[in-house]
């Protein structure tokens, strides 16, 4: 997916990307044509797709096209969640969405709970928002409402990836991000909860450095790393920016999807 073939050791970032934050997306609701507002911002900013693009797309946007909207105030919660919403101080009906969006708790303290999301990665309650998570017209004295993450964002980035290709007649790549916190560091980074069209990781494994050394370990995450460079100019509070255009990498075309960037539980150290 680039200008030319490039062969296994040619799949890489150039010396030069450009990031660039597509204004003027609408506020998304249920049911609305996630790609046609897509095509339209493009069309409003005067950016046609070329061979190689990546578009990105924070995962709040699909969550709500897809509706996947919970008042908070419906919810009922179990004893297991009324146990554990004690224990950690957290709204019991939170707690219990946060166990139905999981597959098992990994640690536990106070304000947080972090868990192996139904997706298959590991996150702080189950990924879900509170923040600009109300649809339109909700109903007044409805909620508090929350978002939980798309069902099934690597089937949706495919699909867009597709329409894209087709509209601006180039194969392109999405990406579908979300914010991240790490056990290791300080503040959250975009990742990638959906791919398509990008290689997920670059296995340069039995490569050489400039001494001649094979390396042996060496994956690049280049799905979260563009995800990560994307989340730069999207920003996180009341920017109203979740489209992005990243220009400039260079890549063999590949179907995985972000499952390649999981870890098995049993090899998760920090699980």
């Amino acid at each position: 997916m680039n200008h030319g073939e490039p062969t296994p050791d040619d799949q890489r970032v150039g010396s030069e990307l450009l990031v660039r934050s597509i204004a003027g997306v609408p506020t998304i609701d249920s049911g609305d044509d996630l790609f046609e507002v897509i095509a339209a911002s493009l069309a409003r900013a005067e950016t046609e797709l070329i061979e190689g693009d990546v578009v990105v797309i924070a995962s709040k946007v699909v969550s709500r096209a897809e509706g996947c909207f919970v008042d908070l105030g419906s919810v009922v919660a179990s004893d297991a969640a009324r146990r554990l919403g004690k224990e950690v101080d957290k709204d019991p009906r939170l707690v219990e969405l946060i166990l139905r969006e999981s597959t098992e708790i990994s640690r536990k303290t106070t304000g947080a709970l972090i868990v192996r999301h139904r997706l298959g990665f590991v996150s702080a309650n189950a990924g879900i928002d509170a923040s600009n998570a109300a649809p339109s017209g909700a109903p007044e004295g409805s909620g508090p409402w929350v978002l939980i993450l798309p069902r099934d964002p690597d089937a949706t980035a495919a699909s867009l990836r597709a329409k894209l290709a087709e509209r601006f007649s180039a194969e392109v790549g999405v990406i579908i991000t979300d914010s991240w916190g790490r056990p290791f560091r300080r503040g959250t980074v975009g990742f990638a909860v959906g791919v398509a069209g990008v290689p997920p990781v670059w296995d340069r494994r039995g490569a050489v450095d400039r001494h001649g050394r094979v390396l042996e370990a060496t994956e690049s995450a280049v799905a979260d790393s563009v995800a990560a460079a994307a989340d730069l100019v999207a920003g996180q509070a009341n920017e109203g920016r979740p489209l992005t255009l990243v220009r400039g990498l260079r890549f063999r075309r590949t179907n995985d999807s972000s499952e390649a960037l999981r870890r098995d539980p049993e090899d998760d150290l920090y699980a």
